[in-house]
């Protein structure tokens, strides 16, 4: 008796702690917003894996994509949680300038681009001795 009361308090601790995590994965992997960020600096794949890092780093932030000959870095966001502004500091504190180019709609993005925010695999490289965004 005792040790079956034991397994359905841990059956029960394990479906609440499920069911938490599933609501906490849920409402934090939902972006309501494309951020277009104008990026000078980045030089090459580990540039990107900067800006990448710092952006997902941010309370908030779904999904990013830098492409790094265009110099464009996108991410996809809760309003609710950051700025698209924030963002571009953000990117800015890496050592690479930045500002806000565009805010768009998932869908709009969806439209504008034909497929959804994340879609994009990043490109490698190094800078060599250079370092990234001079530092």
């Amino acid at each position: 008796m005792k040790k079956r009361v034991l397994n359905a308090s841990l059956v029960l601790v394990a479906a609440v702690m499920l069911a938490v995590f599933a609501f906490y994965v849920r409402v934090g992997a939902t972006a309501d917003a494309v951020v277009v960020l104008r990026t000078s600096g980045m030089t090459c794949g580990s540039c990107v894996g900067k800006v990448t890092k710092a952006l997902q780093g941010e309370k908030g932030v779904v999904a990013t994509e830098v492409d790094l000959e265009g110099g464009v870095v996108i991410a996809g966001y809760d309003s609710k949680q950051v700025a698209p502004e924030r963002l571009a500091q953000t990117v800015a504190a890496t050592g690479f300038g930045s500002t806000v180019q565009a805010v768009l709609t998932p869908e709009q993005f969806r439209t504008i681009v034909g497929r959804n925010i994340g879609a994009q695999a990043a490109a490698g490289g190094c800078c060599g001795s250079r370092g990234c965004g001079g530092k």
